[in-house]
């Protein structure tokens, strides 16, 4: 038997390790064994979102030795759909020759990654990195700007670990099979579903509240725990129809792919059961409870494998603990594009909310931006930051988190003494819409050496756009306050 692998792209380009063709290997024997008809291979955008084609069973081999092919169109358009940069001018410096003319990128599966859908029948799927035709890495693959940071890190002495906590609210349908498609052009305005919450809300963590969802729940563990996906719980929120699960923490680039997956997961699993799932941070109908995202991180020294964040003393964090905290909030502002990338997200920064509304730090304090979780109970200590909308693209926003950190690493940056009111503290406001984050992240030098300034002009470009489409909206508020005053 051929190894899968050889003889194509992926061989040419020495773009598997031995641990990829090894999982290779049981991969084809898991199609065979089970029968599987259809492969999903699939690559997550600048925002975030899975894209990718599914291939039938006969069509994997060759996808195995050279990739799938897709536009590369996909990495330069914004929410709606359109594509915001010039691809067919062929003079813009943020369309570099693997993506002018929207010629191909391709994907290269990521044969760790591969999983058996529980809820489609026959189905597999597979994660895979951007690669421009000549075997280079695409320079706007999110998951390839992750590696690299954390190469980086590496080089530094430390690992990162990382925790997922997110949020969601899931409703019914007011007319299951009934929700209105918007067809047209890219962006334009059309009909949201009609909705109804599944809960009331108003009551965190009600037993009775959650057994009420048990299908839900059942639904929810079932084909999440199918995934192979490290699910720790299932909680009920605050807002109606709020929920929220959390992950065990992993390696970085794992707990990233493991966010795309459940967001992925818990929308088609909604889906095919007559709900309807959005991690949108503020939808209509939940002013008392947004969603976020609270990204717990912390640092292993590569050196002796130790958690690097533990003091040695009465202090809660380390030295490196202390840098790392500072770095996130020196560069809070500029790393908001990444931690909050929709316009809806910043309705969220409100004070007396479980939300931040400022750049500060506290110790076991759920209002501040940063809480530090100090060491307990076996665990090492870990930040939290709390300013993170659940729509945001998990590896950007990981790998904003390292880009401050270690800036704060290299420069010895101190975090100041923690608050203890963080809705009064004296302290520079969060951005408060995107377009002064945008602002912000243009303004940061840190960012711009150590992503690329390329980098950043291709998602301020796009948060641009989306940005200008949005302010040109008369919205619902507009109509209701002015049509028949002035």
């Amino acid at each position: 038997m051929v190894p899968a692998g050889a003889g194509g792209f992926v061989e040419r380009h020495g773009l598997w390790d031995e641990r990829q063709y090894v999982a290779a290997g049981q991969v084809r024997r898991v199609i065979d064994e089970l029968g599987l008809d259809r492969v999903r291979f699939s690559f997550a955008d600048q925002h975030g979102v899975l894209r990718g084609k599914t291939l039938t069973r006969e069509a994997v081999p060759g996808a195995l030795r050279s990739g799938v092919t897709a536009p590369s169109s996909l990495l330069l358009k914004d929410t709606s759909g359109r594509t915001v940069l010039p691809v067919f001018s062929g003079d813009d410096p943020l369309v570099p020759g693997g993506f002018a003319g929207a010629g191909d990128i391709v994907l290269v599966p990521d044969m760790t990654t591969f999983r058996v859908l529980p809820w489609a029948e026959r189905t597999g799927w597979i994660l895979c990195d951007v690669h421009h035709p000549d075997g280079t890495p695409a320079a706007y693959c999110p998951r390839g700007l992750l590696r690299g940071r954390l190469a980086a890190l590496a080089e530094a002495g430390y690992d990162l670990d990382v925790g997922v906590e997110l949020e969601f609210h899931v409703y019914r349908p007011a007319a299951p099979g009934t929700a209105p498609v918007s067809v047209g052009r890219p962006g334009a305005p059309g009909p949201a579903p009609e909705v109804t919450p599944l809960s009331s809300g108003a009551q965190l963590l009600h037993e009775e509240g959650l057994d009420r969802l048990d299908e839900l729940v059942g639904l929810l563990h079932t084909g999440l725990t199918g995934l192979d996906l490290p699910l720790r719980s299932l909680e009920l929120e605050f807002g109606p129809g709020q929920l929220e699960l959390t992950l065990d923490a992993r390696e970085a680039v794992r707990a990233a792919d493991d966010a795309l997956l459940v967001r992925a997961a818990v929308r088609q699993i909604c889906r095919r059961n007559g709900y309807h799932a959005t991690f949108m941070s503020r939808p209509a109908g939940a002013e008392t409870a947004s969603t976020g995202w609270h990204l717990h991180q912390s640092l292993r020294s590569r050196a002796t494998g130790g958690a690097a964040f533990d003091p040695v003393d009465e202090e809660p964090l380390s030295p490196v603990g202390r840098h790392y905290l500072a770095g996130l909030l020196a560069h809070a502002p500029a790393a908001t594009v990444f931690t909050t990338p929709t316009v809806n997200g910043y309705k969220r920064y409100l004070p007396m909310s479980l939300a931040p509304d400022r750049v500060v730090w506290g110790i076991d304090n759920k209002g501040a931006m940063v809480r530090v979780v100090p060491a307990q109970g076996g665990g090492g200590a870990r930040l939290e930051n709390r300013s993170g909308e659940p729509a945001a693209n998990p590896y950007l926003y990981i790998a904003s988190q390292v880009v401050s950190g270690m800036d704060g690493m290299a420069r010895r940056l101190d975090p100041g003494p923690p608050v203890t009111d963080p809705y009064a503290a004296e302290a520079r406001r969060l951005p408060g819409s995107l377009g002064q984050a945008l602002d912000a992240l243009d303004a940061d030098p840190v960012f711009a050496e150590a992503l690329g300034r390329d980098v950043v002009s291709w998602i301020t470009t796009i948060k641009r756009a989306e940005f200008a489409r949005y302010l040109a909206y008369v919205s619902d508020w507009e109509q209701r306050e002015y049509f028949d005053l002035v």
